[in-house]
């Protein structure tokens, strides 16, 4: 899947496309609905499927306080997108100089003149441009007079399927990664890269890989029992065309990926770290049985049951203490976990 990051980066082979625009966030299966139907109807129309999103995500950037936490940050998303079929991914820069072009400029300059869309697929709550002036009503009116048809989401929804990415934070939230899986047709995961951190973890036997988040915010809190991935092949996606398909048996990527990922359990504590004065949230995470240098190198961190709420300790010792429990019941419920697999 080719990555366009930007506006600018679009060339005159990019034009042509079925397009869709929304948050994506999570990919869950109702967005996988509408990404069926969206490389279907590319196919069709001989034109390649494109997915267009924001970042920040529009309510991030005008209303932080408000903002829903992130089921996926942006490398997540481009790699969901991807494994959907999806030919390019074109990422936007939300700032206010781009919300406040006209919506109609938004149209002829970028849906029209740049991207020459044939197709495109929104939701009818869709809004965008100066005052958030664009709407439905507007894109089909102008896709009636610019020569492109404009449907909603909606209709190419499941309409069986009760699933939304509210729902899905909420048993995120209630530890109930059963349902979280089910919505989304895949395991909840966390993925980045480790980074150097305070090396506290360190002091009390129990070092830690630090992932950052990459998104304003998370989606759990507290301590986890997890299942960690390290996978020495994959890199930041490029802007190039990517035409391996990374699901495919046989592939030079699948193989690649096989034979350089390595698995372990661990404990995970996503959160302020109150007891060590800590401010910002974060992923840490000590794996079982593993000792190496992580850093610099791509992790998947599967969370499979909440152990507690974070919580503030008097002393280090008693957090080292507590750590210890954690990480024996973590391991008591990952032998159940596998077990039941």
């Amino acid at each position: 899947m080719e990555l366009i990051r930007g506006t600018h980066n679009l060339r005159a082979k990019h034009r042509g496309c079925v397009l869709t625009i929304g948050n994506f966030d999570g990919v869950h299966l109702g967005h996988q609905a509408v990404l069926q139907q969206v490389c279907a109807k590319a196919k069709a129309l001989g034109v390649p499927a494109a997915v267009m999103t924001f970042e920040p995500q529009p309510q991030e950037l005008f209303q932080p306080e408000k903002a829903p936490a992130r089921l996926t940050n942006w490398r997540e998303k481009y790699l969901a997108l991807r494994d959907q079929g999806v030919d390019r991914h074109i990422v936007i820069e939300f700032n206010k100089k781009f919300a406040s072009q006209p919506a109609r400029e938004f149209i002829e300059k970028t849906l029209v003149d740049k991207l020459g869309v044939k197709f495109l697929v929104v939701g009818d709550d869709f809004r965008f441009g100066f005052k958030r002036e664009g709407d439905f009503e507007l894109l089909t009116k102008a896709g009636k007079e610019l020569g492109f048809e404009v449907v909603d989401t909606r209709s190419y929804r499941q309409q069986q399927q009760r699933v939304s990415s509210t729902a899905i934070r909420q048993a995120l939230n209630e530890g109930d990664f059963e349902n979280a899986e089910a919505m989304l047709g895949r395991p909840y995961q966390m993925q980045g890269k480790v980074v150097h951190g305070r090396k506290n973890g360190r002091t009390i036997g129990f070092p830690t890989a630090n992932i950052p988040l990459k998104r304003l915010k998370s989606p759990l809190h507290g301590v986890f029992a997890v299942n960690v991935e390290i996978d020495k092949t994959v890199g930041l996606p490029c802007e190039r065309s990517e035409h391996l398909n990374p699901r495919a048996e046989g592939s030079e990527l699948h193989r690649a990926q096989r034979l350089n990922r390595e698995a372990f359990e661990g404990v995970a504590n996503l959160g302020t770290r109150p007891t060590l004065n800590g401010d910002e949230v974060q992923l840490e995470v000590h794996l079982f049985d593993f000792s190496g240098n992580l850093y610099g190198q791509h992790v998947t961190v599967t969370p499979v049951a909440k152990l507690r709420a974070e919580q503030r300790f008097a002393s280090l010792d008693q957090l080292k203490q507590q750590i210890q429990k954690d990480a024996a019941r973590a391991k008591q419920l990952l032998a159940q976990h596998t077990a039941k697999s």
